[in-house]
């Protein structure tokens, strides 16, 4: 199965018009109440049908609108979370803000990946047309999912399908686990640990034999989500505590830059599901890169933007 992200980006370098996982938007606002409701509509419909992605500045014909996309880049992904949480009262944070390339051409989008556990809207998302004339995007208790190009109420197909997706998930985990049974030595024995000694991407941590002999001594693994406690906002925060600008986009940068992805695992850490981890480490490394070079991330984002 191909990673959600290569999947993703397939699927906008081929895109012909909107699909389920595909959605375009001819403008967007972050000032505007309207714009942000009918925006979160779809956010919150396409991470309850799976993952996808929202491209701005691009109408449904494939030709460009006029928006301020580097307005739209400028984003911080903790308004993004806080908005969704006023209508869903859900920390939904398994997103990422950046440029793609589309029509040879780099517009703003939002990659969305899937919420395992489909949110539903807990309050009314209405704004005001007019002075008239008021429109609801989504009501109290609605649940939204992407049928088609299009974000509507939930069906019993839809329930069907997030059922599907949850039992593969765990499908997916035993069998990870009956293949290392299978494909053990002859005459191995299993063993069954804690849930206190986990696996580790740190290449710092030590490493251990595991041995039915109560009298020697035990060696606790490192948690990915304690060794990498921080998401692209975290990141951002941190760094702002410290005067040191830093977009999640820009943080994209750094990491095509330097390879981090491939090359840095004591500094990224990317669950099966869910968005970008960082370490401690990672977040010292960027300001001792700062200080050698204060311009550093905006000349990356100079290099990285095509106009």
């Amino acid at each position: 199965m191909k990673d959600f992200r290569s999947f993703i980006m397939e699927k906008i370098k081929n895109a012909k018009r909107e699909s389920r996982v595909v959605e375009f938007k001819e403008t967007f606002n972050p000032d505007s109440d309207q714009d942000w409701c009918e925006v979160i509509k779809d956010i919150v419909a396409i991470a309850n049908t799976g993952g996808g992605v929202i491209v701005f500045g691009i109408k449904n014909d494939l030709t460009l609108s006029e928006i301020d996309f580097k307005k739209i880049l400028r984003m911080d992904s903790a308004n993004i979370t806080n908005k969704i949480y006023k209508y869903t009262n859900t920390s939904f944070h398994d997103f990422e803000l950046e440029e793609v390339v589309i029509l040879s051409h780099s517009l703003p989008a939002l990659i969305i990946y899937e919420s395992l556990v489909p949110m539903v809207f807990c309050r009314v998302g209405s704004y005001r047309v007019d002075e008239k004339t008021q429109k609801t995007a989504f009501s109290q208790g609605t649940l939204y999912f992407r049928h088609g190009a299009k974000s509507e109420p939930c069906n019993a197909e839809d329930m069907s399908e997030v059922i599907a997706r949850n039992l593969k998930h765990v499908k997916n985990s035993w069998l990870g686990d009956i293949k290392k049974v299978v494909s053990a030595p002859l005459g191995s024995k299993v063993e069954i640990l804690p849930s206190s000694v986990t696996s580790t991407i740190d290449p710092t941590a030590f490493p251990i034999r595991i041995t039915t002999d109560e009298s020697a001594p035990g060696y606790r693994l490192e948690d990915p989500n304690k060794t990498h406690p921080n998401r692209a906002k975290e990141v951002v925060a941190l760094l702002s505590k410290q005067d040191i600008k830093l977009t999640s986009v820009q943080l994209g940068y750094v990491r095509k830059e330097y390879k981090i992805d491939e090359t840095r695992p004591d500094f990224f850490y990317k669950p099966t599901f869910g968005s970008p981890q960082y370490s401690q480490k990672f977040v010292d490394w960027l300001v001792e890169i700062s200080k050698k070079d204060k311009n550093i991330f905006q000349n990356l984002r100079v290099k990285y933007t095509k106009h």
